[in-house]
């Protein structure tokens, strides 16, 4: 998206350890929701701030911490007493850890937004059709938000209308995964019925139609009704809206993004206006200087030796995803392992241009291939397969290797692997495929895992907080 994401001038959702605050409303202007919405002009505005919440840290700003780490994909940087990444990485989350806190107020915060959005239009007075637009990026956002929450916490509380008064907060209990789910498909059907095919100009990296159904693919495929996601994700693909690039280097160039393949990007801009995107500084090796990049690096998310292994000889994506080592500013050679996926260079520290690729095709068609292979077509998904690894300058598989159910899953899941590695998919793939517990009990002691991986570890814990404010309603998760 051209425009620079808006920061809300409407009302948010606060979820704090306030006992008056749960799911209260919580002004951040002088504003009244009120009087705000009115025109085309609020309502389109309000829609840039729903937009503007995937920023939140809790949300896509530190995906990774929930997404990734959890794998055997990454780890964590360790600072003298600070674990709280570590508690996910060795899966000794406390209740209290402020990065499951993130992820609970700042998910409700962007779906307060969404609903407020969808509950004031009929009020609005504006081109219906575009209302219905706005409204249907409304749903979007809001099924995508609570996809991320399900999946992180299972049973979580639904709320899909505005709260006008604090103590409604205390009627919602968490829904059941199934009742979340069934909201989830509504919203994204609701609204590939109403979003454009592409937009031009400043509209450019709006939620699409494309993008709607290939969220609706990903939750059938995580739901496990694998030939209703083979249908909607075989929908993307005859549209022929989208396809790869030539090159794997090319779909990460800040210069070029929102590109042939991107289907839904959180967008960012740099310069200095508070909308740039921090990967690039918070993935550069920590202690390297400007050596990496400009303004230095935390060195979040560092991949471990076995993501390093992970990748065939020859395999192009490797050198364009990560490095093992960097040149100092004495000109030595410093052997560390980071993420190079997110090099633009900032503004200022933690200002640059790299959006965060949420769905792209390369996905679509690794989906799509997974799909049929659970539907009985093997040999149907191949050539899927293949697509993607010929890009990356790879051999084709053959019949031979993947040429029965069981194998065709490890090739997809190895070709997942690869080819989205740190794009936050790892650790949702293990869990949505029931591997999660094989491939980290067979890692947990490289990784340093001391407890008994079990079914519990799959959804992490319940902000302690929630439950204080309102613990007739909100249970812990069970192992916590």
């Amino acid at each position: 998206m051209k425009r620079k994401y808006l920061v809300a001038i409407f009302f948010s959702l606060a979820l704090t350890s306030c006992k008056d605050e749960f799911l209260a409303l919580s002004p951040i202007s002088q504003a009244s929701t009120a009087t705000f919405y009115k025109t085309g002009s609020d309502l389109l505005n309000a829609l840039n701030g729903a937009y503007g919440a995937l920023q939140f840290n809790g949300q896509y700003g530190q995906f990774y911490v929930v997404s990734e780490i959890p794998s055997d994909d990454t780890r964590p940087v360790l600072s003298g007493s600070v674990t709280d990444q570590d508690e996910f990485d060795k899966f000794y989350i406390r209740t209290t850890n402020p990065y499951v806190a993130a992820r609970w107020s700042d998910g409700y915060r962007g779906i307060y937004r969404c609903n407020a959005i969808i509950d004031r239009s009929a009020g609005v007075s504006m081109n219906e059709d575009q209302k219905k637009r706005i409204v249907g990026e409304a749903k979007f956002l809001r099924a995508l938000m609570y996809f991320n929450l399900v999946r992180v916490f299972g049973d979580v509380p639904l709320v899909v209308k505005e709260i006008v008064d604090p103590q409604e907060g205390y009627e919602y209990a968490r829904a059941p995964v199934a009742d979340v789910y069934a909201q989830i498909v509504k919203d994204l059907t609701d609204a590939e019925g109403v979003l454009g095919v592409s937009y031009t100009g400043a509209d450019v990296g709006r939620a699409t139609r494309g993008a709607a159904k290939s969220l609706l693919g990903k939750v059938y495929l995580t739901q496990k009704k694998y030939a209703d996601a083979a249908a909607k994700l075989k929908e993307v693909i005859d549209a022929g809206t989208y396809d790869l690039l030539p090159s794997y280097a090319n779909v990460f160039l800040a210069s070029a993004k929102n590109h042939k393949e991107s289907i839904f990007d959180v967008q960012y801009k740099k310069g200095s206006i508070g909308e740039g995107s921090n990967f690039a500084n918070q993935y550069a090796p920590e202690n390297s200087g400007n050596a990496v990049i400009q303004f230095g690096g935390g060195g979040n998310n560092q991949p471990t030796a076995d993501m390093v292994a992970a990748y065939e000889p020859g395999d192009l994506r490797k050198d364009v995803s990560l490095a093992t080592s960097y040149t100092n500013a004495s000109g030595v050679k410093v052997d560390y392992n980071f993420i190079r996926k997110y090099k633009d260079p900032p503004v200022i520290n933690n200002d640059s241009e790299d959006n965060w690729p949420v769905l792209r095709y390369a996905d679509v068609l690794l989906m799509y291939a997974e799909a049929l292979n659970e539907t009985g077509k093997t040999a149907d998904a191949l050539p899927f397969l293949n697509r993607i690894r010929q890009r990356a300058g790879l051999a084709a598989k053959t019949a031979t290797e993947a040429g029965t159910q069981a194998a065709m899953r490890l090739a997809i899941e190895q070709e997942r692997r690869v080819e989205l590695a740190f794009e936050g998919h790892r650790w949702f793939d293990l869990v949505r495929t029931g591997r999660a517990l094989e491939v980290m009990r067979a890692k947990a002691a490289a990784i340093g895992i001391k407890t008994d991986l079990k079914e519990t570890n799959l959804v992490f814990a319940i902000p302690q907080s929630q439950i204080d404010i309102n613990p007739s309603k909100v249970k812990q998760n069970p192992g916590y």
